[in-house]
């Protein structure tokens, strides 16, 4: 059932919203300071391809910098990818087929604007972090 979902999901929006993350991420990469911003993007990008049968867990390791971190996240791309995946989640409930698609970009929104100090685990092994 996780890969036809995730096969609806990458036809319908998951390559849409992956290249959302990925062109965050090469921006961020090209201004040298926010690498991790970029790194973090890619990542992302990776999960909004294919994200059933995966979820995301908090970092234990994770401090203040990766709060720093998402609070200059949030403004500088956050808030654009939250709202992308509001639209695109909006859309997909308006139609029968495409409302656990819809429920799954919701789900997606707390990544999008808050992603350091988040792993993204499969779904049989939540609690194992590093």
């Amino acid at each position: 059932m996780k890969t036809l979902l995730n096969v609806i999901w990458l036809v319908l929006c998951g390559f849409w919203m992956a290249i959302g993350y990925v062109v965050a991420g090469v921006i961020c990469c090209i201004l040298i300071i926010t690498i991790p911003f970029g790194i973090a993007s890619f990542r992302i990008a990776g999960f909004a391809l294919w994200p059933f049968g995966r979820t995301t867990v908090e970092r234990r390791d994770a401090g203040a910098g990766s709060l720093v971190g998402n609070i200059i996240w949030i403004v500088v791309a956050g808030w654009w990818l939250a709202l992308a995946h509001i639209t695109t989640g909006i859309a997909l409930c308006l139609t029968v087929i495409g409302i656990p698609l819809g429920i799954a970009n919701f789900k997606l929104i707390p990544i999008s604007l808050l992603p350091l100090g988040r792993e993204i685990v499969p779904t049989d092994r939540p609690f194992a972090t590093r």
